[in-house]
């Protein structure tokens, strides 16, 4: 059987940090996750009008985090924190990437800003800037190593996560600074952290849509690389 495609959206900038040119970016975690779970990894730049040929090559859709913000416009509110940073290209092309993919029911995986971006497309809000809306004894930007797991999560039994994981508590690792706030449309909460944050979406009306908070790009734990291998065997259905 041949390996499935899955495409990856990249991120963008146009500050001067890398080149003097805007330039793509992707941790290259991502696609080796990709890689060890089965799947053969592609990147998709920012070429609206060659979504449908992209949406008709690829066999699943990976949505990653980055340094970014969905703009506030896009569920109907205004910036209110100095920390929210929008990046127009990537999320322009995502949203319109996201809802073909969403049509064609190809199995999506978010992580991070991708979690969040499933949540803003099926008409969810985020919070901007969770130490201004929480009080909370959890660091969801972790100050140590990105990879090691920082925080528990609980994980609700009727879940295709709880069905991948196989069991109902997990640790996690945490570096986003936002999280989701109205739960979008035709989409269920699945897992939450100690203090209420949302951790994990379905989609129960489609064969495989899942958003995580977390990075398992880094297969930190045995559940993180359960949910890559869940997501490509989804993939090659």
């Amino acid at each position: 059987m041949a390996k499935p495609i899955i495409g990856i959206v990249l991120d963008w900038d146009d500050r001067p940090s890398y080149s003097a040119y805007p330039w793509y970016a992707l941790r290259e975690n991502y696609a080796r996750a990709v890689e060890q779970a089965g799947g053969i990894p592609i990147l998709l730049p920012y070429h609206c009008e060659q979504i449908p040929e992209y949406i008709d090559l690829i066999s699943g859709l990976l949505i990653p985090g980055g340094d970014y913000d969905i703009d506030p416009a896009h569920y109907g509110e205004e910036i209110c924190h100095e920390r929210v940073l929008c990046k127009a290209p990537r999320t322009n092309f995502e949203l319109k990437l996201t809802q073909a993919a969403y049509q064609k029911n190809l199995p999506i995986l978010g992580i991070c800003g991708g979690h969040q971006l499933i949540n803003v497309v099926m008409g969810g809000s985020l919070i901007q800037h969770i130490p201004a809306s929480i009080d909370s004894s959890i660091s969801h930007e972790q100050k140590g190593p990105k990879h090691h797991p920082t925080h528990w999560i609980h994980i609700e039994k009727d879940s295709l996560l709880f069905e991948v994981c196989g069991t109902s508590e997990i640790q996690v690792n945490s570096t986003h600074h936002q999280a989701i706030k109205k739960v979008g449309d035709h989409l269920k909460v699945v897992a939450y952290a100690p203090d209420g944050i949302i951790e994990a979406i379905e989609n129960t009306e489609k064969r495989f849509c899942l958003g995580v908070q977390w990075h398992p790009e880094y297969l930190s734990t045995p559940y993180d690389y359960k949910i890559f291998e869940a997501f490509i065997s989804a993939c090659t259905l």
